[in-house]
């Protein structure tokens, strides 16, 4: 029987768990002629990959190895900054560049920013409870955590919006599928204007240093190791942009599932007082439609899986949202139930040595917003469709009409 993934079909953008489910049960090393590569789609396998130096995380290099000398000659700055991203590095570069990212974005950092998110997200509500109809996304899913990340940065408020700017047109490289012809020079041309910028906020970090993750970078490099002012930059730029993108996803996919599942919403509304409740309510949303649909990898030594051969230079698709829908691991997969015991088992921020630095943070805001929402607003329901992004990593909504009451 032959199994198709078409992740340019508009069923399957907006709901590709049956394809992902009919894939896991009888391909589950698939070969995807649309992708150009391999797609893993059963958790055990993802979760072994995951952690196999067969499988490298260096797919940059590559990628620009591979194009024409003249476009690849206009896309000098931005090669030269991707290069350093800890997520596009295998060891012993990735080793060195997260245990310094590591010492900076503390978990202690994140739980002290609690106080501060709440005073975010009310401030936000404020805002929504003067009219009666929004787009979630764009009026509270993205600027929660632009600008908790921007805080947590030491980036000025007033900046954020041009910072989401930059960071979009760099997600147009590296997230999206949609086809834009200009989308590798606005990535480039991001770049540079980004560096610009974190460099002379690193420069001001040495001169003057503050109570923020920036000059926890700074410090953590003339401490032992090194981070040159490269390094640095790019390690901003990547919390940046890590840090906002994952956790708009699960905010707005997260309030989607509440929205399908109206009896899951009544619970937590009458639970938001309950602190394991929440968090737990969290992790269901994490792995019931999280916000990483797949991860990529290139295999850097043949590979062999399920009596599929993986030949070096092949490019693998590790579908974290097959693996979270696994029947042999979770109890009724298919079923959103926020009080479920083994919703943590999730791998949707991955698993491993490139396990998502920006985990801890994106579930404090999860666990903060999600209460107050329901506490202040009521009769929450679509307003429209929703519309979703077709990128074959990012499961994500660009937009999430809502319409609601003060409740």
């Amino acid at each position: 029987m032959t199994v198709q993934f078409d992740a340019h079909n508009a069923a399957v953008i907006a709901d590709p768990y049956p394809a992902l489910a009919r894939l896991r049960q009888d391909d589950p090393v698939h070969w995807s002629k649309r992708l150009g590569g391999w797609m893993l789609t059963r958790h055990d396998d993802i979760r072994t990959s995951l952690r196999d130096p067969r499988l490298s995380s260096d797919r940059m290099r590559p990628f620009f190895a591979h194009l024409p000398g003249d476009t690849r000659a206009g896309l000098t700055d931005l090669e030269a900054h991707m290069a350093l991203w800890a997520v596009f590095n295998d060891p012993p570069v990735h080793t060195r560049l997260r245990g310094l990212m590591n010492r900076a974005f503390t978990s202690s950092a994140v739980a002290a920013l609690r106080p501060r998110i709440e005073t975010i997200v009310h401030g936000l509500v404020d805002e929504l409870l003067q009219k009666r109809e929004v787009d979630f996304i764009r009026s509270f899913a993205y600027p929660l955590p632009a600008t908790v990340i921007a805080a947590l940065l030491g980036v000025p408020q007033a900046d954020v919006d041009l910072l989401k700017h930059w960071s979009d047109d760099l997600g147009s490289f590296v997230l999206t599928s949609r086809l834009s012809p200009d989308k590798y020079a606005r990535a480039n041309d991001a770049v540079v204007e980004m560096n610009e910028y974190f460099g002379a906020l690193v420069e001001e970090r040495r001169k003057q240093p503050r109570e923020d993750v920036t000059t926890g970078l700074v410090m953590a490099a003339e401490r032992g190791d090194f981070l040159n002012r490269d390094e640095l930059v790019a390690a901003c730029v990547l919390l940046l942009f890590a840090g906002h993108e994952t956790t708009t996803h699960l905010l707005g996919n997260g309030l989607l599932a509440l929205l399908r599942h109206p009896d899951q919403m009544r619970k937590l509304r009458d639970g938001r007082g309950n602190p394991a409740l929440v968090a737990n309510a969290v992790e269901e949303m994490l792995r019931w439609d999280g916000p990483s649909l797949a991860q990529v990898r290139v295999v850097a030594d043949d590979y062999e899986l399920r009596g599929k051969v993986m030949r070096k230079g092949d490019r693998v698709f590790q579908m974290l949202a097959a693996a979270n829908r696994d029947p042999e691991i979770f109890a009724e997969p298919d079923c959103f139930d926020i009080a479920r015991a083994d919703s943590s088992r999730h791998v949707t921020f991955g698993f491993g040595i490139h396990f998502c630095i920006g985990a801890p943070l994106a579930r404090l805001e999860g666990q903060v917003a999600f209460p107050i929402l329901l506490e202040r607003l009521g009769d929450i329901a679509l307003a429209a469709p929703p519309d979703w992004s077709d990128s074959i990593v990012v499961r994500g909504l660009n937009r999430l009409p809502v319409a609601y009451s003060a409740a």
